[in-house]
């Protein structure tokens, strides 16, 4: 399966956010939109990610004062982006080696999606219950070797 039609699957709305943003400002975009990430963008193109991951260092790093933090200070910077013409195999290993949830999906500098762990999980349960219902519908549909009654 191709990191594309996960995309196709889980649907393409995407949730940005400027890096000069404040932290209170993301967090109220990601809890209003249940969302675990935005893409950060600045002068069209993406710079970092911000999960709640981010925001809880954040937090700890800057005490009291997290909300007014800039974005930019507390982002993933340059995290590791998907292709659409990746394989799944390919991205859980990039998502594994980079201990990243979220990967931008990128198409040269466009950005196409995000996917997220969860994405992943779902789309392999829906390939795995496919299979299962084509292998369940070919044993029933076993043809009568010939010669045996």
């Amino acid at each position: 399966m191709l990191v594309s039609e996960i995309l196709a699957i889980k649907g393409k709305v995407l949730f940005t956010v400027s890096s000069t943003k404040t932290l209170a400002e993301a967090v109220a975009v990601m809890t209003e939109q249940d969302v675990g990430s935005l893409v950060v963008f600045d002068k069209g193109s993406m710079v970092g990610m911000m999960t709640f991951r981010e925001v809880l260092l954040a937090t700890q790093k800057a005490g009291a004062e997290w909300q007014a933090m800039p974005v930019g200070e507390a982002m993933l910077k340059n995290p590791v982006a998907a292709a659409l013409n990746m394989e799944m195999d390919e991205l859980r290993r990039l998502m594994v080696d980079h201990h990243q949830r979220y990967l931008p999906v990128m198409d040269g500098t466009t950005l196409m999606g995000v996917v997220s762990f969860h994405d992943v999980a779902k789309a392999v349960l829906e390939e795995q219950s496919f299979e299962n219902r084509m292998l369940k519908n070919y044993i029933r549909n076993w043809p009568a070797e010939e010669g045996k009654a």
